[in-house]
């Protein structure tokens, strides 16, 4: 017999397996040459001759049959390939509860973690999540976060979410670790991650914005600050000024709310004040702070200020020196003009520096105070002197507020201080106290 292909159909899928010519002619829908017909000489009907091979005969019957055997084996290597191949797709499908079947592990990955990897200014207030591809098992191994932070991990759908007794601490570096292998994160099927992902990202910074509504509330600011209007807006800024935790995430996300200043202080005072950015009001108020709750005065915002303020905040130790503001001006007459509370305290002729060891221009925080001392330094002719000085206030490196004996007041006469009579001077030293702002002018 001649040797064909012939062509079986299932579905939209097509398996060929080998047969004879006249089997493939049968399959294919044209027409066999069928042996009994073909050849005259064989005999049958067609040929108008009785023979072996004629209708019923023995030669027809046995090409039916050899036809039919062929079929047979076809369709039993047909279904041998589907149970193969079915198998097949069952150990290789995707996931435990797809069309796979219960045995098919799909392999797991992490698709994003938040904060981004790489961030430079990740809000410490948000928590961490780790979305995965598939949902994790019950009991699976957690992300790891370094430095180490209070709090719990919980599965919503495929996300993994970390939720932290506190917030993060401000402008420190953090790292992601979700663990592979045997001993790291799984799903329900068994699926286990091939390698560790890591990811970094450092937090910001404590806002300056909180840092004023917080001072102002304690009265080191000559401003009031008062959350945003409405009940439910009111009542849970209050809820959550007692609650440590909740201060460190206002710290990061300050709420909104309106600054006011206090009646009295002159303009040049509110044109210094920014409300979210570092100015020199809130330095000073930063030192005043420092030097009420015995720190290191030094106006910077660190960790351990912000500890403080928050405690003070809860327990509402407010600035008991009251707000005081000094301005020297070097229009003739000169003079030294304080403010203490919103009112005028003091108003005095005073001396600034000459020409060749002016007094300079600008906004100092008082840093250190002495009620008597020595001053001592150069003369401009190179000379030294060493001076008894009462009532000093230093603001701005050798440059201090005090009183210097001279026959007259109101014009350039020291080496850069700004110097008072007696009386005046030691009506200011009360109120010129750490932090407190002196603006030298003209």
């Amino acid at each position: 017999m001649a040797r064909g292909w012939a062509s079986h159909r299932r579905g939209n899928g097509v398996f060929s397996v080998r047969g004879t010519g006249k089997t493939a002619g049968q399959e294919t829908g044209r027409p066999a040459a069928d042996p009994a017909v073909a050849d005259p000489a064989a005999g049958g009907p067609e040929s108008g001759t009785p023979g072996s091979g004629g209708p019923g005969g023995p030669r027809r019957r046995r090409n039916q049959f050899i036809a039919l055997g062929v079929t047979s084996v076809a369709v039993i290597a047909l279904a041998v390939a589907y149970v193969v191949l079915h198998a097949g797709a069952t150990r290789h499908g995707r996931g435990s509860g797809g069309q796979g079947g219960a045995s098919t592990v799909a392999a797991l990955s992490v698709l994003s973690v938040t904060p981004a990897p790489g961030a430079r200014h990740a809000d410490g207030s948000v928590p961490v999540m780790v979305q995965f591809n598939a949902p994790l098992a019950a009991g699976s191994p957690m992300p790891v976060i370094r430095p180490a932070v209070p709090g719990t991990w919980s599965m919503v759908g495929s996300d993994a979410t970390f939720t932290a007794t506190r917030a993060l601490r401000p402008a420190t570096r953090y790292t992601v670790t979700v663990p592979a292998g045997q001993g790291g994160v799984r799903t329900g099927s068994g699926a286990l991650l091939d390698r560790p992902a890591v990811a970094h990202f450092t937090t910001r910074g404590y806002s300056p914005l909180r840092l004023g509504q917080l001072l102002s509330q304690l009265g080191y600011l000559p401003l009031t600050w008062s959350p945003a209007q409405g009940a439910a807006a009111r009542a849970e800024y209050q809820m959550a000024g007692y609650q440590p935790q909740s201060q460190q995430a206002l710290a990061f996300s300050p709420p909104a709310g309106t600054f006011t200043w206090q009646p009295g202080y002159p303009s040049v005072l509110a044109s210094m004040w920014q409300p979210d950015r570092a100015n020199v009001v809130l330095r000073g108020a930063v030192m005043a702070f420092q030097s009420e709750h015995g720190m290191t005065m030094n106006g910077s915002a660190g960790p351990a200020l912000w500890a403080a303020l928050f405690k003070a905040a809860r327990k509402d130790q407010r600035n008991v020196n009251g707000y005081t503001y000094a301005l020297a001006s070097k229009a003739l007459p000169e003079s030294l003009t304080i403010w203490h509370n919103g009112r005028i305290v003091l108003r005095s002729l005073a001396n600034t520096g000459i020409p060749v060891a002016p007094t300079a221009d600008g906004t100092f925080p008082v840093y250190q105070r002495f009620r008597f001392q020595i001053m001592r330094g150069t003369n401009p002719d190179g000379s030294s002197y060493a001076d008894p000085v009462s009532f000093v206030s230093y603001f701005n490196g050798g440059d201090a507020v005090h009183y210097f004996p001279r026959g007259g007041y109101g014009y350039q006469q020291s080496l850069g201080c700004v110097e008072l009579p007696y009386g005046a001077a030691e009506q200011a030293y009360p109120y010129l106290t750490y932090g407190s702002l002196v603006t030298v002018s003209g």
